[in-house]
Protein backbone atom coordinates (compact mmCIF):
# COMPACT_ATOMS: atom_id res chain seq x y z
CA UNK A 1 0.00 0.00 0.00
CA UNK A 2 1.48 3.48 -1.00
CA UNK A 3 0.24 6.80 0.10
CA UNK A 4 0.36 9.85 -2.97
CA UNK A 5 -0.15 13.16 -1.82
CA UNK A 6 -1.79 15.23 -5.06
CA UNK A 7 -2.75 18.33 -3.31
CA UNK A 8 -0.48 20.49 -4.94
CA UNK A 9 -1.75 19.65 -7.85
CA UNK A 10 -4.97 21.18 -9.41
CA UNK A 11 -5.20 20.59 -13.06
CA UNK A 12 -2.90 17.68 -13.19
CA UNK A 13 -4.74 15.71 -10.47
CA UNK A 14 -6.44 13.27 -13.15
CA UNK A 15 -3.60 12.29 -15.28
CA UNK A 16 -1.40 12.09 -11.59
CA UNK A 17 -3.99 9.50 -10.81
CA UNK A 18 -3.59 7.29 -14.01
CA UNK A 19 -0.10 7.48 -14.52
CA UNK A 20 0.54 5.88 -10.57
CA UNK A 21 -2.11 3.28 -11.08
CA UNK A 22 -0.26 2.08 -14.32
CA UNK A 23 2.63 2.02 -12.71
CA UNK A 24 1.58 -0.11 -9.59
CA UNK A 25 1.81 -3.65 -8.87
CA UNK A 26 -1.92 -5.57 -10.31
CA UNK A 27 -3.97 -6.21 -6.60
CA UNK A 28 -1.92 -3.10 -5.03
CA UNK A 29 -3.70 -0.61 -2.89
CA UNK A 30 -3.43 2.72 -3.41
CA UNK A 31 -4.18 6.06 -1.08
CA UNK A 32 -4.80 9.28 -3.17
CA UNK A 33 -4.61 12.68 -0.80
CA UNK A 34 -6.21 15.51 -2.63
CA UNK A 35 -8.03 19.11 -2.47
CA UNK A 36 -11.95 18.81 -3.07
CA UNK A 37 -12.36 22.64 -3.32
CA UNK A 38 -16.35 22.11 -4.61
CA UNK A 39 -16.42 18.25 -4.59
CA UNK A 40 -16.34 18.11 -8.37
CA UNK A 41 -12.51 16.55 -7.99
CA UNK A 42 -14.38 13.79 -5.83
CA UNK A 43 -16.68 12.73 -8.64
CA UNK A 44 -14.55 13.19 -11.44
CA UNK A 45 -11.73 10.90 -10.01
CA UNK A 46 -14.01 8.36 -8.80
CA UNK A 47 -15.31 8.24 -12.02
CA UNK A 48 -11.80 8.20 -13.76
CA UNK A 49 -11.01 5.04 -10.95
CA UNK A 50 -13.95 3.06 -12.11
CA UNK A 51 -13.25 4.09 -16.00
CA UNK A 52 -9.73 2.65 -15.60
CA UNK A 53 -11.27 -1.00 -14.54
CA UNK A 54 -10.15 -0.37 -10.78
CA UNK A 55 -11.78 -0.80 -7.62
CA UNK A 56 -12.50 2.13 -5.56
CA UNK A 57 -12.30 0.66 -2.27
CA UNK A 58 -13.06 4.36 -0.02
CA UNK A 59 -13.51 7.75 -0.19
CA UNK A 60 -13.35 9.91 2.77
CA UNK A 61 -13.25 13.57 3.67
CA UNK A 62 -10.11 13.84 5.40
CA UNK A 63 -10.09 17.21 7.29
CA UNK A 64 -12.49 20.35 6.11
CA UNK A 65 -10.20 20.34 2.65
CA UNK A 66 -9.25 16.95 2.02
CA UNK A 67 -10.26 14.00 0.58
CA UNK A 68 -8.59 10.61 0.33
CA UNK A 69 -9.39 7.80 -2.23
CA UNK A 70 -8.31 3.91 -1.67
CA UNK A 71 -7.90 2.48 -4.75
CA UNK A 72 -7.33 -1.32 -5.55
CA UNK A 73 -5.68 -1.47 -9.07
CA UNK A 74 -7.11 -4.69 -11.31
CA UNK A 75 -4.83 -6.50 -13.46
Amino acid sequence: MQRYDLRHLKDDLYDQIVEILDKTAPEEVSIFMFEIGDFTPVQKSADLVKEQGHELLNSIKFNEVDWTLVVKRKA
